[in-house]
């Protein structure tokens, strides 16, 4: 049994969709497919939440439409007329499900709220596709998501309950993989009272990674518009390297330096499972890609390059001389945690505690008014946060010429750099 996961950029138009069935068709089977909303679906919904909570309800409502006549157009271009209305009925339970949301939308709660918008895009879009597949005469058994991942209340980054997923999941997908191909959303779940909950932006690699590990799955498929796992993002730099074979560690590691190629969450359930999984290129699908597995050996990569604009550096200074030491870490540590504050990067000093955070003003300004009190906050901001793992002498001087450094980071494999341009 084989997970395949389909992003919104290889179903970003009916023409594109239609490209993927010759991967599905070339599958071993049974067969799960994962998808996400189409395009820029997903960013299409968020613009209706944000407008609910400006108060602004009939934007969000015509921002609604719009985005439910794309949908509808969508699928008349790839379904016949007796199957289009066989399926119109789900997609229009789907808008109301939609206008409801916003209707409802409670503004002491935006993170609940959010998600009941947000989720609907990859109900959409995998609808759709299941009705082409079966149009197509290839057996597809649509599921809803949240009939599968059960997770607790943490709106837009919900933890899995494992033991209820793994129930739900054996007893609505073993047997309808018998006999078809069951498709499934990737990037939400619901709550034990069925509120419908996110898992966090790119989402849908984790969906995948927990259906592959309860189900067993032999191998998951990730694809995408690239030819593989790059060395880093193309959009930022120039001659970049594909790597065909990298282990879970590996990646982790870059997950964990900000490399946006898999979701964070995704590898632990794999490497559990031993579990490869597989980059691949959609636009290209004889491409080798890249292959990350549990153990590689006598590999040389190349260097690493994760690059995070938008940065702020905060030195954070004890007011009375104090040493920042445990007692003071323990309380700086507990107010990021608390304000849901990520920490890019950490370095303390005797009596100074300096951390690289992305730059969201909101939050800057929450971590200032909770620190202020007892500690005298100083911050650079218009900075980028480098990192390089395996790096050499050449490469270094190379991406750091014409910045100046604020603060750098040394290991025998990994470099960090939080620079400024000069």
């Amino acid at each position: 049994m084989q997970v395949y996961k389909f992003g919104g950029a290889s179903i970003a138009n009916p023409v594109q969709m239609q490209q993927l069935v010759p991967i599905i068709q070339s599958a071993e089977t049974p067969l799960i497919i994962v998808l996400s909303a189409y395009g820029k679906t997903t960013n299409a919904l968020e613009a209706i939440a944000l407008a609910c909570k400006s108060h602004e309800v009939e934007e969000a409502k015509k921002l609604a439409k719009q985005l439910e006549q794309a949908h509808i157009d969508y699928a008349l271009q790839l379904l016949s007329t007796d199957n289009y209305d066989a399926i119109f009925p789900h997609l229009n339970a789907l808008f109301t499900e939609l206008e409801w949301a916003i209707d409802d939308f409670n503004h002491q709660n935006f993170d609940y709220s959010y998600d009941q918008v947000v989720c609907i895009g990859e109900l959409l879009s995998s609808r759709i596709f299941a009705a082409y597949l079966n149009q197509l005469q290839l057996s597809t058994t649509w599921i809803d998501a949240r009939d599968l991942i059960r997770t607790d209340t943490t709106f837009r980054d919900a933890k899995v309950d494992w033991k209820q997923t793994e129930k739900q999941v054996l007893e609505l997908c073993m047997q309808a993989m018998q006999n078809t191909i069951v498709l499934t959303q990737g990037f939400i779940g619901a709550t034990s009272d069925n509120a419908s909950v996110t898992l966090g932006r790119e989402g849908s690699d984790y969906t995948a990674a927990i259906l592959a590990s309860i189900l067993n799955a032999s191998a998951v498929s990730i694809w995408k518009d690239v030819e593989g796992l790059l060395n880093a993002d193309p959009k930022q730099f120039k001659a970049t390297q594909k790597i065909e074979l990298i282990s879970y560690s590996e990646v982790i590691e870059m997950a964990f330096y900000g490399a946006q190629v898999i979701h964070p969450k995704t590898i632990k359930p794999l490497q559990n499972k031993n579990i490869p999984l597989h980059v691949k290129c959609f636009l290209n699908p004889e491409l080798k890609g890249t292959t990350i597995q549990n153990e590689v050996s006598q590999i040389q990569y190349p260097p690493i390059i994760v690059l995070k604009k938008q940065q702020v550096l905060l030195q954070v200074t004890t007011r009375d001389f104090s040493f920042i030491t445990e007692d003071n870490l323990s309380k700086l540590y507990q107010v990021f945690h608390q304000l849901r504050i990520k920490i890019n990067l950490i370095q303390n000093a005797a009596i100074s505690f300096i951390a690289c955070i992305d730059h969201k003003e909101d939050q800057i300004e929450a971590i200032i008014a909770a620190l202020e009190a007892d500690y005298k906050i100083t911050r650079n901001e218009n900075a980028h946060l480098l990192t390089i793992r395996h790096y050499d002498n050449t490469i270094i001087e190379e991406l750091t010429k014409d910045t100046v450094c604020l603060l750098q980071q040394k290991t025998r494999s990994t470099i960090q750099l939080v620079l400024q341009a000069v």
